[in-house]
């Protein structure tokens, strides 16, 4: 890092995670392709960065007395819980019904108090928001959309120029995207450290893909005119006058990836994200890749990954798919790839079970998956 920043990050509450070349994943698509393992965070995710720089914001603004209050179904909520127990502070995170007991276990043993409010997020949000209203000391933790909450994500951007071999500049970087705050982060790193013109690749699952259709909305990286673009039933645009966009919200989310169940997307991140040099490439695939993912990452590197942050890696399991992603990738001149393991908590090994007999109906089934990539739709082969 840069001294200015090792300054902004000195007290970090995160690890700084290893960034590994996979052999597997290079030797198949014949470049080098690098792992960021921020599966490896205190509480398993990438949300250790920004949430817990949040907190020790809020730490410094109104002292040792600060209550935090976060509305979760998961990851956002462990990682303010093990950031409140590290500043040795109050932390109250809100859940829905539904959510799994290993979950409320683990927010517990990091010294959280959990609050089950409601049957969806939403409600479970405005009870936080109430609590908050009626606390002088209590301070809404967002999950995803703040600035702050970027800057903190934003260190997986130095930390990787820093352990990226002989000053390499990354071909693309890839990332997964629900409400926007880890591509945020990763854009504001890339601006900061003169990588604006990298590309950035953003996975989403097809039921839960309101940043792909936020894109659609507005002029930018999408295939033909924005008026010529259907809005998809249950999609309701919404224009945000202080960015300058038109966002996704989404009535219904129906893909089993939940950590990726925004909504709607940050307005800011979307301009961000139309705006930069480098571009987005986003992409949309069905649930079943990302479990075919899933398996093929644990088979290779030994390690269980939730479907939110498998979305990232299963283009990289389709090399006819990476070449349309990466035409710039070539035997003559293999590209350099970051992959964001971005981690979560949702992952078992019951589900792998679950995942593997799916996957291998699917398989049986023959045929292609569909995939979207910035307005076009196109089959991916299901047993490559």
């Amino acid at each position: 890092m840069s001294p200015t920043h090792e300054a902004l990050f000195r007290d970090k509450l995160w690890l700084e995670t290893p960034l590994i070349r996979s052999t597997h994943i290079s030797s198949l698509l014949q470049c080098n392709v690098f792992l960021k393992l921020d599966s490896l965070q205190p509480c398993q995710s990438f949300k250790q960065r920004g949430i817990s720089h949040f907190a020790q914001h809020a730490f410094r603004k109104h002292g040792p007395g600060v209550h935090l209050v976060i509305a979760s179904g998961g990851n956002a909520g462990l990682a303010a819980a093990s950031a409140a127990k590290a500043l040795k502070v109050r932390c109250t995170v809100y859940l829905p019904h539904g959510v799994n007991q290993a979950t409320i276990d683990f927010l517990r043993k990091e010294g959280a108090k959990v609050a089950i409010a409601g049957n969806v997020y939403q409600e479970a949000l405005q009870a936080a928001g109430k609590a908050v209203r009626e606390e002088p000391n209590a301070v809404m933790v967002p999950a995803y959309d703040d600035p702050v909450v970027w800057e903190g994500h934003s260190s997986l951007i130095y930390e990787i120029r820093q352990q990226l071999p002989n000053g390499i500049k990354p071909d693309a970087i890839f990332c997964s995207v629900g409400g926007g705050g880890l591509a945020g982060g990763i854009m504001e790193g890339c601006k900061a450290v003169g990588w604006d013109n990298v590309p950035l690749v953003t996975v989403e699952t097809h039921g839960s893909n309101c940043f792909y259709q936020s894109l659609s909305l507005n002029n930018g990286p999408f295939v033909g005119d924005v008026a010529s673009r259907p809005v998809p039933e249950g999609t309701r645009p919404e224009r945000s006058a202080e960015h300058n966009v038109t966002v996704a919200h989404l009535s219904t989310l129906t893909s089993k990836a939940t950590s990726l169940g925004a909504s709607s997307p940050s307005a800011a991140v979307v301009r961000k994200a139309l705006d930069r040099k480098g571009g987005v490439r986003s992409v949309c695939i069905p649930d079943e890749m990302a479990m075919q993912a899933t398996l093929n990452f644990a088979e290779d590197h030994k390690t269980m990954v939730e479907l939110a942050c498998s979305v990232t890696i299963a283009p990289a399991y389709k090399p006819s798919l990476f070449k349309r992603l990466i035409p710039e990738s070539t035997p003559s001149k293999p590209a350099n790839i970051v992959l964001i393991v971005c981690g979560g908590f949702k992952v078992s090994l019951d589900d792998l079970e679950e995942y593997r007999k799916i996957v291998a109906a699917e398989l049986a089934a023959g045929g292609d998956w569909e995939v979207a990539y910035n307005g076009e739709r196109f089959g991916t082969s299901k047993a490559e």
